[in-house]
């Protein structure tokens, strides 16, 4: 077998195998490349409002991924913001997702429930005081496996990555809605996630 007939054997497989990609019933490449117009679509959905909020919030973040910033809090004015991410850069397109999460699930609630924090990313520090005071709250026995359900069930198996103030802050959220609003386990593994402070596109 010469070495041009070689090549041109060669050459045909290649033609066949990337044809084969192109126009195989999976469609992968075309799933991907419709994956990419498709996330390009959903950023240029993103109203202003929202990228305006998310361009100072990554940028003028004052939260802390420490156990002493939980005590700082107490030190804060109620009206002071926690803004930022704890952990990685924040992501829009996650943000958007979280921000418009959150109001929609408020808004299938029965109630308009200010305790819960329309922005994982910007929490007042009034309120971040009050949930912190609930997070040593002893729940029933069937309280108890409602949070625990959360606790194995939710993205970061728990209200945070790791015990920073969020843990504290969220987890006394989760013991809030409980108690008074009897929420359920799959109601706080939903608040959880969608208020997911870390930072990134996905859990930790």
């Amino acid at each position: 077998m010469n070495k041009n007939f070689s090549l041109a054997i060669t050459g045909g497989v290649v033609v066949v195998v990337v044809l084969y990609i192109y126009f195989a019933p999976s469609g992968k490449v075309f799933d991907f490349s419709r994956q990419v117009h498709q996330d390009e679509r959903k950023l240029n959905s993103i109203s202003q409002a929202v990228v305006e909020k998310f361009n100072y919030l990554s940028q003028n973040g004052n939260s802390a991924c420490s156990a002493s910033f939980r005590n700082s809090i107490f030190s804060m004015p109620d009206s002071e913001r926690i803004r930022g991410s704890c952990c990685s850069p924040m992501s829009l397109h996650r943000y958007s997702e979280q921000v418009e999460g959150l109001h929609k699930f408020k808004s299938v609630a029965r109630q308009n429930i200010a305790e819960i924090p329309d922005d994982p990313y910007d929490v007042d520090a009034g309120l971040a005081k009050k949930l912190l005071s609930y997070y040593d709250l002893e729940l029933t026995i069937e309280e108890q496996k409602a949070y625990d359900y959360a606790m194995q069930n939710s993205s970061e198996k728990g209200p945070c990555c790791c015990k920073c103030w969020r843990w504290f802050v969220y987890g006394g959220l989760a013991k809030f809605l409980i108690r008074h609003y009897n929420f359920s386990g799959e109601q706080i593994t939903e608040v959880w996630n969608l208020s997911d402070g870390c930072g990134g596109e996905e859990g930790h």
